[in-house]
Order: structure tokens, then sequence, then C-alpha cells
């Protein structure tokens, strides 16, 4: 991010979205590696579902028959053929083989013709599957939070019985997040297969089709509401021109304060420091952030910047990084970190061809550090990352490791992300300072327009093959994003209006007034999180429009 970079995120949300519902992927990554595959033991009634089609579309929930196999979609796709696709985080999941002698069942396969220039409107199926129960009792054990569960495992909760689609998920501690039937988010990872209390063998229970695995959310949280959106915003401790502005008189409308910057001392690799600007008192500076915290707001300390390259090449820099980071964090006591690594901060060897099993040492050391330091402060510390569009979206066109001439640094965030998704709170890509970035749609967008915003959240939250490889990076929750903008047009190339940014939102989340870019959901991005801004100065210097124009829009969804 450069010097005049825009960031938001929403702190309303923040003490409603606790970091323990992200940060189970990673504590339980090794459990997740090494459990054993559990295969349903239930055949599964196919009846009146279609063969798969490789030109036909599929949305999130909608299943499809292959080779006597019953599978269904977790996002949109087409053409993945469910065979060589419906690993763990592939995007089909097994169901199981289909008994073809089973009584007939009410599934629909509602799959959208490839043909079709839109998304129709998701429509309401009713899901039928063999239950395990015997005389209504259900023999598969009782669901308990933080157990290690694999694809496909049957559990029981609150009378009902549900098959574990993401092992990752299903097997977190955030029993308030993915407890299935009563977890805010218990639909991204079990599936209901049916009820333990009725005597039929076979059940079925209503589910509404979507393109996203986080989408199907919001019907079992509802009251999404003014708390859950939030905005983010960069205060710096420098004057680039737009003036300074003391943490404490930093508008209510921000809910997150990211200071800018931490960056490298150069008194050994990896150390890091962070050093008040002389414009700003001390202890105005410490007090301020105390008052911020006890407000509800979250204060977190930001990483590199546009200035601050961090390379974490050896093991002794982690260490150096980890101990540095610790001692800023534990003297002016922020909340968590952000890292906006820039530059040649990171980069991917060539070969380093798998996002989710990185080798060059600058990524590894990177994740290894983010994981010693939210280990060391627990669930409540935060950790957001603030990319630029180069380091991510990119990674579906080109990949450091995969391609040869191309730029090493493209997508080299895409591992760190993957490592971390379980600890992050939320991801903020910057959307400005970028060049054309080709979408879902395999059309180039450009920056400063609605369209470059919705294809590049969509990515997001859709999920990607990356380039070279047919590794697919599975999509963020709706709840881990944030729209990054710049506050005006003095803070970075790509401004967006207002009513641009606004117009954005609109199709996002309501898939209302959609430009040429259609977002893969039939319900629309509903819990997408809010916006970041570079920067606070930025905005301040510009009246407050960006803060308080988008704190109003966020408040009235």
């Amino acid at each position: 991010m450069q010097l005049s970079r825009p960031k938001t995120i929403d702190s309303h949300a923040i003490n409603k979205q606790p970091k323990a519902q992200v940060r189970r992927w990673i504590n339980v990554s090794g459990v997740i590696g090494a459990a054993l595959f559990v295969a349903n033991t239930h055949a599964a009634d196919c009846s009146n579902v279609a063969n798969w089609n490789s030109g036909d579309v599929y949305t999130a929930d909608v299943t499809a028959v292959r080779d006597a196999t019953l599978f269904k979609a977790k996002w949109w796709t087409q053409g993945d053929d469910p065979l060589t696709h419906s690993a763990q985080w592939d995007v089909w999941a097994s169901l199981g083989a289909c008994d073809v002698g089973s009584s007939s069942s009410s599934s629909s396969s509602s799959s959208v013709s490839s043909s079709s220039s839109s998304i129709s409107s998701s429509s309401s199926s009713s899901v039928s599957s063999s239950s395990s129960s015997v005389g209504g009792v259900c023999s598969s054990p009782a669901y308990v939070s933080g157990t290690a569960y694999s694809a496909n495992q049957l559990v029981q909760n609150v009378g009902n019985e549900y098959r574990c689609n993401i092992a990752g998920w299903c097997s977190s501690n955030a029993a308030w997040a993915y407890a299935p039937g009563t977890g805010a988010h218990w639909q991204d990872a079990w599936q209901l297969t049916g009820s333990c209390a009725t005597s039929s063998s076979s059940s079925s229970s209503s589910s509404s089709s979507s393109s996203s695995t986080s989408s199907s959310s919001s019907s079992s949280n509802s009251s999404v509401g003014n708390s859950d959106r939030i905005i983010s915003g960069y205060w710096h401790n420098f004057d680039n021109g737009s003036g300074v502005i003391p943490i404490a008189n930093v508008s209510d409308a921000f809910d997150a304060i990211n200071v800018s910057f931490a960056e490298p001392t150069g008194n050994a690799p990896g150390d890091i420091g962070f050093v008040l600007d002389p414009a700003f008192d001390e202890q105005a500076f410490r007090d301020g952030i105390a008052a911020k915290q006890a407000a509800g707001k979250k204060v977190i300390i930001s990483i590199g910047g546009a200035n601050g390259q961090v390379q974490l090449e050896t093991a002794s820099a982690r260490t150096n990084f980890v101990n540095s980071m610790i001692s800023i964090i534990d003297e002016y006591g922020f909340d968590g970190l952000d890292v906006d690594f820039e530059g040649h901060s990171l980069y991917l060897e060539s070969g380093d061809d798998d996002f989710r099993n990185p080798t060059t040492p600058v990524i590894t050391n990177l994740i290894g550090a983010l994981q010693d330091l939210t280990s060391h402060y627990g669930s409540d510390f935060m950790l957001t990352m603030a990319p630029e569009t180069f380091f991510v979206q990119l990674g579906y066109s080109f990949y450091g490791g995969t391609c040869s001439g191309c730029d090493t640094r493209a997508g080299a965030y895409l591992p760190v992300i993957y490592a971390m998704r379980d600890e992050l709170n939320w991801l903020q890509v910057q959307n400005y300072n970028s060049g054309p970035i080709t979408g879902l749609d395999d059309q180039y967008h450009s920056m400063g327009v609605a369209d470059f915003h919705v294809a590049m959240v969509d990515m997001l939250l859709t999920g990607f093959t990356i380039a070279g490889t047919n590794d697919f990076f599975p999509p963020l929750r709706e709840d881990q994003v944030l729209l990054g903008l710049p506050a005006n047009s003095n803070a970075g190339g790509g401004f967006t209006t207002v009513s641009e940014v606004q117009s954005a939102l609109d199709c996002l989340i309501k898939l209302q007034g959609c430009g040429t870019y259609q977002p893969h959901t039939t319900t629309g991005w509903s819990d997408l999180r809010g916006v970041m801004t570079w920067s606070i100065n930025w905005d301040k210097f510009n009246n407050f429009e960006f803060s308080t124009e988008h704190r109003q829009y966020l408040d009235n969804l």
C-alpha cells in the first residue's frame, strides 16, 4: 500500500465476530491432514437428480449424478468434473453411491444453462436423504465442538442428523458459528440429512439454493443489521499532505483504526519498530488508543506499507519479527496486527506451485510468524491483511510459482491467506493503485468504477482456480471481506465516488443495479462485512465524506 492508500473495516461487527471463528482453520489443520476419510455408509437417493453435464452451470447445494454417485456443488462451477473435483477443498462434495432401488425423493437439480446471460434467482428445493436412524433414533454420535470431524461424517445435534461437508469448519471450536443446526454459519460446514425424532427412515427439509457457502447462513442469522457492518480506516503516523489527526479525534464512524506503520528497523533481519512522529504527543497517543478501545473500537498496528519492505528469509528473521511485534503490541496495547506487506516483501520461487503447501522461505516464515503471534495472544487477538490486487486476484491469471517470465510476486499472498484463513478476521484488498485485473468472467476490469469492485470482491467470495494449476483457491466467508477504497482522489489511484461505490455494494449485497459483471450468487453476498479506506487522515481532509456517507449506507442495510 502506498502512503496514501485507503482502508476500512467495521467495528460494530468486531465484537460479535470473535477471532475464534476464523482461527479454527489453523488450529485444526494438523488434525484435518491426519484425519481419515470416513465414507458415507448410507446409499444416496438419486431419484430425479439429473446427470452432470459439463456445459451446465451449478450453484451451491445443487446436486448432480456422475458415474452412479451423487454429488453436491459447494459453490458456482461449470465444467469441473465431480469425479476429479471432489477433494476436501474442491468444488464438489460426494454424497455417496446412488441407491437405485430406493424410493423416489423430491430432490431437484436446478442447473443454470451456460448460455444464460444472467444467473436466475434461487429457488426452493426439497432435499431428501436417507437417515441413519432406526426406528427414529439416530445411531451417529452427538456433536461436540472442537472434535476432529472428517468429510461425510455424520453427527446428531438438536434432534437432527447432519453430514459434514467441510472438515475444517465442522471441527471448529467456535460452536456459536458452526454447531450444526444452531451456529450462525452452520450451513457452511454441514448438511442436514434428517430428523432423529421421526420414525420414518427418510426425511426431507427445505433449503434454498445459494451460490455461496457463506450466503446460505444469512437465513439463520437474519438480523445482520448495523452491528455486523464495519468501516476500517488507516491512521497514518506522518503528514503526507493530508494533515494529522489525534487518535482520540478519529470519527466514531470508524470501527477499526489501523495505525500505520510499524517498519523494519534495519538492526537485524525481521526486526520491526514503531516510532511515533514528533507531530504527536506520546501520552496523548496512548490515551487516545485507550479511549477508542473503551468506546468499543479496535486499534490495530499495521506492518509494512509502501516503504516498509519486510522479508523473513530465515528462521532467525521469523523469531526477530515475532519478538519485536510482541514488544510493540504489548507496549501500546494494540488489539492485533494488520499485514500490509508490499513491494518485494513476498514472492514465490520457481516451482512453488501449491498454495496449500508453499516452500518459499519468505512465505513459510511469515505464516509461521503469524501462527506464533496468534497462538501467543489467543482468540481475542485480531489479524487482518491488506494486500494489493496484484498479490491476490492476479493469481487467477498469473501465479509467481508457475509462470514463466511473469513477476514472481503475482498471487504471492494467496498461500498466506489460505494458511491463516481460520485466524483471519478480515481481508481488505486494496482496490486501488491497481492495473487491470481479469475477473471470473475472463474480462479485464479497471479500477475506479463499480464493475471493478464487484468483480474483485466476487472473486474472493466465489473462489478461483490458480493460474498454471488445477488447484482451486476456496472462497472466504462474506464476513471476512472488506472492500478497500481511497478516501479521496489524493489518497490513491482509482478513487471511486461515493455513488459508484454504493452501486457496487448494491450489486454485491442486493444484486441490484449490476453492470456488465454479474456476481456468482443467486441471493447476493448479503453478509459482506463492510469497507476499508486509506486513509482516516485523507477522509478528514475531505470533510469526512467517506466515513459519513458509507456509515449511513451500511447502517441502513
